[in-house]
């Protein structure tokens, strides 16, 4: 699969198989997603990997925002926590900003690590889609994440039940300008 097959034939999937996820299989996608690049190379993702009962209180305890969250939790066999480290990207050593954007990059780089992962699942079979609504600081005690580090996305993964199609796409003209 070339890069861009990739990138064009992943989809957000919300429906999955019940069959489960191979931990090694997991550990392969982990070590591709490291991959990722980010600020100053500081490589603040890290993943928490959570199934069964836990996902399901999850799912029923983390999501009254957003209920259809919890019920594509409860679809997927295992759900992937993503975490970051607080306070190194977008900072110099000495705790200062690096620049306008202050904390920003954190996010920034969350973002990129979690389609890394999402593109690294869908290359080997693995469907997901990443979620954004839920209630932090709970889901942060229920896992017992460090002070030190901040839950900023979930993404429900597994065997993909459903094949989406791919919505349209702005042209590049739109998306595109010349200066």
């Amino acid at each position: 699969m070339t890069a861009k097959e990739c990138i064009k034939g992943r989809r957000s999937i919300r429906k999955f198989t019940n069959q489960p996820i191979d931990h090694s299989l997991l550990e392969e996608i982990i070590e591709t997603a490291s991959y990722a690049p980010s600020w100053k190379h500081t490589q603040i993702a890290r993943y928490i990997a959570v199934e069964g009962e836990l996902k399901d209180r999850i799912a029923d305890e983390c999501t009254n925002d957003y209920p259809h969250n919890g019920t594509i939790i409860k679809r997927a066999p295992m759900l992937i926590v993503v975490t970051i480290i607080k306070a190194r990207s977008g900072y110099e050593r000495d705790g200062s900003f690096s620049t306008i954007r202050g904390d920003g990059w954190q996010m920034y780089d969350a973002g990129v690590a979690s389609q890394t992962f999402c593109l690294a699942a869908y290359e080997k079979g693995i469907g997901s889609v990443i979620e954004g609504i839920f209630d932090e600081a709970k889901i942060a005690q229920m896992l017992d994440v460090p002070p030190e580090r901040e839950v900023v996305a979930l993404i429900p993964i597994g065997y993909p039940d459903e094949a989406p199609v791919a919505p349209r796409r702005k042209p590049v003209e739109e998306l595109l300008t010349y200066k």
